[in-house]
């Protein structure tokens, strides 16, 4: 199953909230992934399957696997935005 990384400093409280709202846009896709929620330390070690990486967090280094930040999720600001990319991504899979 492919899967999608959340990721923020510690892995447990911003991601969370991302998390949330990732699953409400993968509901509205009717598409079934696994969400691993993981500190920006640890992506490297989830990345293989995975087709997305939405962090809270800025994520020091280059991949291949599409990043998209989570902050508007926290902040509010350019949410619909974030939302929009996310579900372009997801779309073409």
């Amino acid at each position: 199953m492919q899967k999608i990384i959340i990721s923020c400093g510690s892995g447990i409280a911003t991601s969370t909230m991302a998390a949330v709202a990732v699953k409400s846009i993968l509901e509205s896709l009717n598409k079934d992934m696994n969400i691993i929620k993981c500190s920006v330390q640890e992506i490297q070690s989830h990345i293989d399957g995975a087709v997305l990486i939405v962090s809270t967090a800025q994520v020091p280094f280059e991949t291949n696997v599409p990043v998209v930040s989570g902050v508007p999720f926290l902040t509010g600001v350019g949410k619909d935005k974030t939302i929009e990319e996310i579900k372009n991504i997801l779309q073409n899979l």
